[in-house]
């Protein structure tokens, strides 16, 4: 649901994005960190905030981090 944000924000154009794993931080609504492969060899790291429910609102790309690896520990930032 972020990809197009991420895509403007970061001025690329991505074929691939695919989500590799996550981890969530409890806020007032709940922040995900997400590792997301963007091509073959390229990954970024996502921080997505997803409002609480009566706020009746999507997922905001809060931040992001481009040039990760695969093995790059996926950190709170």
């Amino acid at each position: 649901q972020v990809k197009s944000q991420f895509e403007r924000r970061a001025n690329m154009n991505c074929v691939t994005f695919t989500a590799i794993v996550y981890r969530t931080q409890v806020v007032a609504g709940t922040m995900y960190y997400i590792k997301v492969q963007v091509s073959e060899a390229e990954y970024v790291h996502l921080k997505v905030f997803q409002h609480l429910p009566h706020e009746n609102q999507g997922p905001s790309l809060e931040n992001f981090q481009t040039g990760k690896t695969r093995d790059d520990p996926l950190t709170y930032f």
